[in-house]
């Protein structure tokens, strides 16, 4: 079944493409170029947000102004009225700087002038701090990792550490430089115990933290050479402590994620009971969880992605109905075309589902 699903998805990407370019258009019933994700009111591939993993009206009307009018002000507004220790903040630090360090990178010279003069103009600001912070870690994380660009990163990543240090005594208590934090410790090396000191800090101010936890992963995945018992180790002992209404239940999904390229050559992978305890694990999550909290459209996507390998075509059409329109996490970002891959799995979880007798009419809204 594993070889027969692979080939099905290089049939579906040849089929899109055929499409494009105007090419055949018949297709038999129950391919899954025959399904159309339109019928279930889907959004077009073309008008997929790859942005954010969700909405967020407000951070985006205030981001069009910011680069419209290259004026920091709406950004400052925007993150002062959103509470520290929440996801939110969070995920909005990480926008604001990302849209920053995309600026700088199409216009070098001109780019993201309005970060500087936010820096400059109100340094004591906390917001801008955080931001700031940030966007030196996604620049030192955009860097080509080739010998001759090494010691470029590590100056950048040493200004990034100093500016997160800077950033957390402007807020005492906000959890969002440590998590920066994090980033720096994956890429300057820090030793076990350098790390764990920085946890504790995290763990003081938010130990609940789906944000920090998903960074604290991608640390254990990475400096230890990909070990999958310590990364295991990690989201376990999170899931196990984890209160009524976490998403944290769902951090082994993301471990398994981290580890694929080791285990996919395993034919019967995704029947297996790991899989299966993990995204039983993340769908209890996301049930209990708020439906309010941003964090849970990262863990959507992620059981999009686990439920159509694992052939629950049901259950990965319910998923879709909650984030269909924004592309922007995990695991299609780690492509090229975040929008592409997303059209792939959400066409095969239509086709699978009409094949075993599903219809518009009979999914759940």
């Amino acid at each position: 079944m594993g070889i027969l699903w692979g080939l099905m998805a290089v049939m579906l990407v040849a089929a899109l493409v055929l499409r494009r370019r105007g090419g055949i258009r018949r297709v038999a019933p129950g391919s899954p170029d025959a399904a159309d994700p339109a019928d279930y009111g889907f959004v077009r591939q073309e008008d997929l947000d790859v942005r954010l993993p969700g909405p967020d009206q407000d951070l985006l009307d205030v981001m069009a102004v910011v680069q419209r009018n290259q004026d920091f002000t709406a950004a400052a507004q925007l993150l002062a009225g959103t509470g520290k220790e929440t996801e939110q903040r969070w995920e909005r630090v990480q926008a604001v700087a990302g849209a920053a360090a995309l600026e700088l990178a199409q216009t070098p010279r001109l780019g993201a002038g309005w970060l500087h003069a936010w820096r400059a103009q109100d340094p004591k600001d906390p917001g801008g701090a955080q931001v700031f912070a940030e966007f030196l870690v996604q620049q030192a994380w955009r860097t080509a990792g080739g010998e001759d660009q090494a010691d470029e990163r590590r100056i950048i990543l040493e200004e990034a550490k100093s500016a997160c240090e800077a950033a957390a005594l402007l807020a005492p208590g906000d959890p969002v430089p440590h998590i920066t934090h994090l980033a720096v410790a994956r890429g300057l090396d820090y030793s076990q115990h350098d790390f764990e000191q920085l946890w504790l800090k995290i763990l003081d101010t938010a130990p609940g933290h789906m944000g920090a936890h998903l960074a604290g992963l991608r640390y254990w995945c990475e400096k230890w050479h990909g070990s999958r018992e310590l990364a295991f180790s990690f989201a376990e002992a999170a899931a196990a402590r984890a209160p009524q209404g976490s998403l944290l239940a769902a951090l082994p999904l993301f471990a398994l994620h981290e580890h694929l390229p080791d285990v996919n050559l395993v034919r019967t992978f995704y029947q297996s009971e790991v899989v299966t305890k993990s995204v039983h694990g993340a769908l209890f999550a996301v049930q209990g969880a708020r439906a309010d909290d941003p964090m849970v459209a990262h863990v959507r996507h992620l059981l999009v992605f686990f439920l159509v390998r694992c052939e629950r075509w049901a259950e990965a059409m319910e998923q879709l109905l909650h984030v269909d329109g924004h592309v922007g996490a995990l695991p299609w970002t780690t492509g090229p075309d975040p929008a592409e891959t997303y059209a792939v799995y959400r066409a095969l979880a239509v086709a699978g589902y009409e094949a075993n007798g599903g219809s518009p009419a009979t999914l759940r809204h």
